[in-house]
């Protein structure tokens, strides 16, 4: 009975800090005392936000940005306790959770998205070293292996234009194709790709193929039926050498032969 009203009150405690317009603080506990309760918790992830999710926060004035903080704090059930990973809690809300009014943004999932990749990729556990590779290798005759700390992505606005003073309200006709990456030496970066780059990128990250550079422009001339697709071919070998400059094409396969 001890160990269920200690709970209780806890629950009542955190039900309040997180939704104090709509839940009562506990019996017992002074006003005064709550407040600094409900005032640092809050902060603390409102801050967290505006630094996690800048140009979301610039398209806000005080009022509506505390609005969607606060019911962000106050609904949505966070599965982690780590402040680095509450950038993606956010996001999840505002995919699942978030009830747009009329004056939101279209894209504040995607824009939102978009600002988050650059947390969670320096998150990643992955590590180029960890990854078996010819960094000289023949790009073009050999399969191209491609980093896991290079992420394409894929959004309906153009969500690396979005800032305060360009608020775009309608979709363009073509999808944004990004690569976010991290290069040898940490640090992150973004590359906008055109629609035939995006692709190439999609059939050499799909390990089951194993595609060398040439098969895989081959590939992509196919599906474009190109009239010339040597043209395609050199173009793409082009972009593949800039890739691995930027650590992006980390090299080729290292193919071990059976010995005989």
């Amino acid at each position: 009975m001890l160990l269920s009203g200690f709970r209780q009150i806890q629950y009542d405690f955190a039900a309040h800090i997180r939704d104090p317009e709509n839940v009562s603080g506990p019996d017992g506990i002074e006003d005064r005392r709550m407040a600094v309760y409900r005032d640092l918790f809050y902060n603390n992830v409102e801050n967290f936000m505006a630094t996690g999710f800048p140009v979301l926060r610039s398209l806000y004035d005080e009022d509506a940005w505390h609005l969607l903080i606060r019911d962000y704090f106050s609904r949505h059930n966070a599965k982690t306790p780590h402040f680095p990973e509450m950038a993606g809690e956010f996001v999840y809300y505002l995919l699942n959770e978030f009830i747009p009014g009329d004056d939101d943004p279209a894209f504040i999932y995607e824009l939102a998205h978009y600002e988050w990749m650059e947390t969670a990729l320096s998150l990643s556990k992955d590590c180029i070293a960890d990854v078996s590779f010819n960094s000289r290798g023949d790009l073009r005759y050999e399969p191209v292996v491609i980093s896991p700390l290079a992420w394409l992505l894929s959004y309906e606005w153009p969500v690396h234009t979005i800032s305060r003073d360009y608020r775009p309200t309608e979709k363009p006709d073509q999808p944004t194709w990004i690569i976010i990456y991290r290069d040898a030496q940490d640090d992150v970066g973004f590359i906008q790709l055109n629609p035939v780059t995006a692709r190439l990128f999609q059939l050499l990250e799909d390990e089951s193929r194993s595609l060398s550079g040439e098969q895989a422009l081959e590939l992509v001339a196919q599906e474009l039926n190109h009239p010339r697709p040597e043209v395609i071919i050199s173009g793409g070998m082009d972009t593949l050498k800039q890739l691995r400059a930027k650590d992006i094409v980390l090299g080729t396969a290292i193919i071990r032969r059976q010995a005989e």
